[in-house]
Order: structure tokens, then sequence, then C-alpha cells
């Protein structure tokens, strides 16, 4: 090195270490304490940003769902061991446990070595990074995508399309993706895309356009179907949100009362769902009213 190349190193050090000082430190996620994390995506960097505030939801919290509670409970036992097992696709009626499910399933298996992952639907493009950055860690992770939908002209769809059933995770057996939609196909599907077919021969050809966007939800190996509660069903689960949040905070209800049978089926008419999540609502006000 030249004197006048030192002489620029020498000048240039100090200001590349104040630069360096102004970047953000890469986010550092210690998984032997921490259950969950979220990856983010920075102008300068993206990484895993842990958090130990999770949904203290349990499996048992969750109601008129049993079926779906077992295929995905016995699917990630599946993983767990080590066994094949599926991508999994929750969709359907909003409020009814779809996201909730998994966070349960979450706090069930943590010890047994389960870890969460939440990758936004923007940060899809970014999956490879995620993969690599969980791939060698010695635990396994479900990648939770959660109320996804994707817009016509959203290409970020394909990288998720890609990464279900291409090479990315053939490398990485530590690793599923879980993702909650309220809709079963996740590209919207257009009159004038089915207006593309033509009779063949007599045969009825499909326009291409429509493959592709139906291909996705394809692509998820299992499939769970979430449909709105049915009043009693949605009163059972008043009851026993209401139940819960009573015993916690010392308060006195009367669970068969009909005060309460008639406000919980009004606030479920105010808001024009009756769900779980209707439910939950419902009885944070009631508790929370009664023991003012």
């Amino acid at each position: 090195m030249t004197d006048t190349e030192v002489s620029t190193a020498t000048r240039l050090g100090p200001l590349i270490d104040r630069l360096l000082a102004l970047l953000p430190v890469p986010y550092q996620v210690d998984w032997a304490t921490v259950p969950a994390a979220a990856w983010r995506r920075q102008r300068f960097h993206s990484g895993l940003l842990g958090s130990s505030a999770i949904d203290a939801i349990e499996l048992e919290d969750l109601f008129n769902i049993d079926q779906q509670k077992q295929q995905l409970e016995t699917n990630t036992r599946q993983f767990l061991k080590g066994l094949p097992a599926n991508n999994a696709l929750l969709w359907g009626a909003r409020g009814t446990g779809k996201s909730s499910l998994i966070h349960a399933l979450l706090n069930t298996f943590a010890a047994d070595g389960l870890r969460l992952v939440e990758v936004a639907k923007e940060d899809l493009v970014e999956l490879p990074l995620v993969v690599e950055a969980l791939s060698q860690a010695p635990y396994r992770f479900i990648l939770f995508c959660d109320d996804l939908s994707f817009e016509a002209d959203d290409g970020s769809y394909k990288q998720l399309k890609s990464a279900l059933e291409g090479s990315l995770f053939k490398t990485a057996t530590n690793i599923l993706i879980y993702a909650t939609s309220n809709r079963r196909h996740l590209v919207p599907e257009y009159m004038a895309d089915n207006q593309a077919a033509q009779h063949v021969g007599g045969e009825l050809h499909e326009a291409e356009v429509v493959e592709e966007k139906i291909s996705l939800s394809d692509r998820f190996g299992l499939w769970l179907s979430f449909y709105p509660f049915q009043q009693e069903d949605y009163l059972q689960v008043v009851r026993h949100w209401v139940a819960k949040h009573a015993a916690e905070h010392d308060v006195q209800v009367d669970l068969q009362a009909d005060e309460l049978r008639a406000e919980a089926l009004r606030w479920a008419l105010a808001r024009g769902v009756r769900s779980g999540r209707t439910a939950q609502y419902f009885a944070r006000h009631w508790i929370g009213r009664a023991g003012l």
C-alpha cells in the first residue's frame, strides 16, 4: 500500500466508524428463552425480532373446532418427531379460532422445541433469507402467515408458491408454513379470467391464468375449514370466557343468568357475527363492568 493509500485510509477510518455506528444493530434472538419472533425487513438489514409476549391461549380455550384442533395438533406432533408433515392453510369465517389455534399449539409444544416466526405478507419476498436464518437452529419452526390474501396484481404470492413445493425447504426440514385466511383461494379470481376459456373439440380448457391463481392454495397439503358459530355454540364460548375472566379478577357472576344470555346475543347482533372473538370481547366487557 502506497503512502497516499495509507493516508486516505487513515482519514476515512473515523468517518466509516461513525457511519457504521448509525446503522441499526442486527436483531438477535435467543431461542432458548424466546418462543416466538417476527421477521422484520428494514432498509439496511432484515432479521428476527424476538418476543416473549405471546397470546396465553390454550387448546382447552377453543370450542366448536374439535376436528380442526385434532388434525393440526397431529400434524404438529408429526413435525416435532421428525416425521413427514404438511404445510397447512386454515381458512374460513373471521374470528372462529384460526390464529388462536396456532398460538395455542405454540403454548402446548414450546417445551418440546416448537418455535413460531411470523412473516408478514409484504415480507414473503425474503423467505429464502428467513429459511437461511432458521435452517441450522436446533428447533422446529412454524412460519406463520396471518390473514393471508393477495391482490390480483400482487406478485409476492409466487415466492410463497415456490417455497411450498420448491427446493427452498428441501434443505430445511425443521420448517413448516401455517397460514390463515378468510378465503380458500388466496388470489382473487374474476369473471374476466374465465372468459378466456375456450371450447376445443368439445372439451372445455380453462384459461391458464385461472390455474395459476388457484394453484397457490393447492400447494398447502392440509386444508382446515372454519365456519360461523351457531347461537348455542357462541353462548358456550361466552360462558367459558366470562367464567375465566371472573376467576382471574375475583368477580362473582351467574353464568346462567337470562341477562347475560340476552346481552351476549345483542352484542353479537351489533357486530354482525357470532364467533369466538366476539365472545371474548363480550366477556371482557361484561366482567370489566361487573368489576367496577
